[in-house]
């Protein structure tokens, strides 16, 4: 009993410690800042704060210490005082904070929980904030604080999921082999092999016709009926269904059949089934369906190469280029096969040469192609439809670089144009591959902003909006998304095109947190009421970005009553956003909605074409790929992946003119987007291993107390599984330890050295 009665004391003495810690919290931060507006001494307060934060940090109260520190401008103080028992509490609120705080306090917060990290050789994790951060010299002293070589190839898989050309030196790893071999998983040499390995575990290896997708067995005989209504336009949907179903397999029905199958059909068979500049797309499946395998991609398309069609020659090339995105290779196969097309007459083959070369090398900064393509930009001979290619493939090859002399080429570029030019809907690509260089980049855009305040009229609020939402894509910032809100709020005459990009900035700057995206939603849904016509036809694509690859009701729901809508431009913006909230999911629902729709829109060839180009999203890589940009738990936004997206989205708000009339190809600028929606553990030799992991739906923790539950809902399965959005996986056992803080994509795991069996 009297050891209750002290027990009971020490609680009660502990409670009120903390309650009046923290009600004397809030009297310092208020004190501290009537002293700053003074210019008052603050020692004697320090020194209370210094007392607070260490009894608060020993009585498992990490987020008030964090608060505090945070009121009176000190964060630093949180090094010394964190220690082995209680530092990943404080760096997942420290993170979670960050997300909520304005500039630069929010890059401050990262920059102390990545030192906490380092300090207690929690190496992935600080590289994770290294990578948020777009700081290659944190990334760097990463590889070079650690000397665990197998910990070094977990890094090397971490930074090739986000997509960063990153090379390493003598000084990150000092034998020669062993930095080849990390090199290689870097540049992504092993992705194409660890695809196939998952598909073959879940037996989908077997190719897909887009009969199979179509399902149209399952409708009335109207469907059918309707096929012969523009038989090349159904060819060309049929040569997307195709290429995006079976990306990555390296085998299909309709490119890669050899000539002398029984079935009859070979890939120069279905090529001339389609109609000039549908044999582009067509050509340049084949890139698709190898996507990865740059070797045996490069040998399958090369006998186009030597056709008589420009058009086959212009796919081929884009082809060479799907083929290397996302992998990096010493002998630059691509730019060694596309540079010598850039120059040459048809403007068909030079389109494909630039696009390919964007796709290829997106995010690599390369100078030689710099120099190869910025003159095009400021080319009087070049068509219109050159020059906007080329600076949408400067703008991803820089993304996010801010690279001046790329800015400069574009803005003159946009300034030599004429009247008449700014009427053509592609003139728009000009002002989005300058946003591209500021993704995400926030300040730095204000100068070129400035600049664009001279432009024509008739482009200068339209890139006003391209470069504000660029700059601040995935940033969550509230007061950027009221400002786009406020020009979508305007009733305007006609000829306005400029609130169109302000709809998708709203996406693009809101799919930074989860109660930022939950919101806009609800905006969105105001403007489908209370909008122009312009913006309600960009507002189902907006939704489209702001749920990708995830297919949640309440969108899927709007969506299907958009696709219905009386205004057709509406009506395929919705259709085709229902193949992106679903792309790579198989998801039943919306592949039954597509069905539907396949059936009702059987007469109209181009309401048909988005439905059938939706159908093979839902069912991207047999539901083994996703296109969220997001990835390791939300944290990290991949540039490459978002400016692929953002490119679509943007040639769809002008739907009849690009994408249905001969420009259907920048449908392939998706594939930066695509990753295998998987994880893959690997032993130490980095060959599959398989394991019992526990996935279910991953649990906010931060700031609660004890050992919370991370995931609810769960399954258990052996690897090497699929995660669907919003899934989280932990290991069932502990027989292996997990070298990535965060179960996604390769984890390598080794032995636990305590495990014992039961016996």
């Amino acid at each position: 009993m009297l050891l209750l009665k002290s027990d009971r004391k020490f609680l009660l003495s502990l409670v009120f410690n903390l309650f009046a810690g923290r009600n004397l919290a809030g009297e310092i931060a208020q004190e501290y800042m009537k002293r700053q507006s003074e210019e008052a001494p603050i020692e004697d307060l320090m020194e209370l704060v210094q007392q607070i934060v260490a009894f608060h940090m020993k009585h498992n109260a990490e987020p008030e210490a964090v608060d505090l520190l945070m009121e009176v401008e000190d964060l630093d103080l949180l090094v010394e005082h964190v220690d082995s028992t209680n530092f990943r509490r404080t760096c997942l609120y420290l993170t979670s904070a960050a997300r909520y705080l304005p500039g630069p306090d929010d890059m401050l917060v990262l920059d102390i929980a990545y030192t906490i990290y380092l300090k207690f050789e929690e190496y992935a994790n600080a590289l994770q904030i290294a990578l948020f951060l777009d700081n290659l010299q944190h990334v760097r002293q990463v590889f070079e604080s650690c000397d665990d070589l197998l910990r070094k190839k977990q890094f090397c898989y971490i930074l090739a999921r986000h997509g960063i050309a990153f090379e390493l030196d003598d000084e990150m790893c000092a034998e020669d082999s062993d930095r080849e071999f990390l090199q290689d998983i870097i540049n992504n040499a092993k992705l194409s092999e660890g695809y196939l390995t998952l598909a073959r575990d879940i037996e989908v290896m077997e190719p897909k016709s887009p009969e199979d997708i179509y399902k149209a067995h399952l409708l009335d005989g109207r469907a059918s009926a309707g096929a012969s209504v523009d038989s090349a336009r159904q060819n060309l949907a049929a040569t997307f269904v195709n290429a995006f179903v079976n990306a990555g397999f390296g085998q299909d029905k309709l490119m890669t059949v050899p000539p002398d199958s029984s079935s009859g059909g070979s890939s120069g068979n279905w090529l001339f089934k389609n109609k000039e500049h549908g044999k582009t797309s067509a050509a340049a499946s084949l890139g698709m369906i190898l996507l990865w395998d740059v070797d045996s991609g490069l040998a399958q398309i090369d006998k186009y190469f030597h056709s008589n069609d420009n058009h086959v020659i212009a796919g081929a090339l884009l082809g060479v280029g799907i083929v290397n995105c996302g992998v990096n290779n010493d002998c630059d196969p691509a730019l060694a096969l596309l540079s010598e097309y850039i120059g040459k007459e048809d403007s068909s083959i030079r389109i494909g040469a630039i696009m390919g070369l964007g796709i290829a090398y997106a995010g690599a900064q390369n100078e030689q192609i710099r120099s190869s393509l910025t003159p095009i930009l400021n080319d009087a001979k070049a068509p219109l439809d050159v020059i906007a290619f080329t600076a949408i493939s400067l703008g991803l090859i820089y993304v996010g670089s801010c690279n001046e002399e790329v800015a400069q080429a574009i803005i003159i570029a946009l300034m030599d144009r004429s009247d008449s030019e700014f009427g053509e809907p592609l003139t728009r690509l000009l002002p989005l591959g300058l946003g591209l260089l500021y993704l995400g980049k926030q300040e730095s855009v204000e100068a070129t902003a400035e600049v664009s305040k001279t432009f024509n009229e008739k482009i200068r609020k339209y890139c006003d909006m391209t470069l504000l939402s660029c700059a601040y894509a995935g940033t969550g910032n509230v007061l950027k998304v009221q400002n786009l809100l406020g020009h979508c709020a305007q009733h305007l005459e006609k000829g306005e095109t400029h609130q169109g990009p302000a709809v998708l900035g709203i996406a693009m700057v809101a799919m930074g947190e989860e109660l930022g995206l939950e919101m806009s939603i609800r905006s969105l849904e105001h403007l489908l009421q209370y909008g122009e016509q312009n913006i309600r036809r960009a507002v189902p694509l907006a939704l489209g970005l702001l749920c990708i690859s995830n297919p949640k009701v309440n969108v899927m729901d709007t969506l299907s009553r958009l696709s219905h809508d009386t205004d057709s431009e509406v009506a395929m913006a919705a259709v085709i956003s229902l193949g992106l909230i679903g792309s790579g999911t198989n998801n039943a629902r919306i592949a039954g909605m597509l069905r539907n729709l396949s059936s009702y829109y059987y007469k109209d060839a181009s309401l048909l074409f988005c439905v059938r180009i939706a159908q093979g999203l839902v069912h991207l890589g047999k539901g083994l790929l996703t296109l969220n940009p997001y990835h390791s738990d939300r944290f990290l936004l991949s540039p490459i992946a978002l400016a692929g997206l953002v490119i679509m989205l943007h040639a769809c708000l002008d739907m009849k003119a690009i994408i249905l009339g001969k420009y259907h190809y920048v449908l392939y600028f998706l594939v930066l987007a695509m990753q295998p929606r998987m994880l893959m553990t690997v032993d130490e030799n980095l060959k599959p291993l398989s394991v019992p992991v526990r996935v279910g739906q991953a649990v906010d923790v931060v700031g609660q107390a004890g050992r919370p539950k991370t995931i609810t809902g769960f399954q258990t399965h052996s690897t090497p599984v699929l995660l669907a959005a919003g899934d989280r996986a932990e290991l069932a056992t502990e027989k292996y330890i997990p070298l990535s803080p965060i179960l996604e994509g390769h984890v390598i795991l080794k032995e636990n050295p305590d495990y014992r069996e039961d016996s």
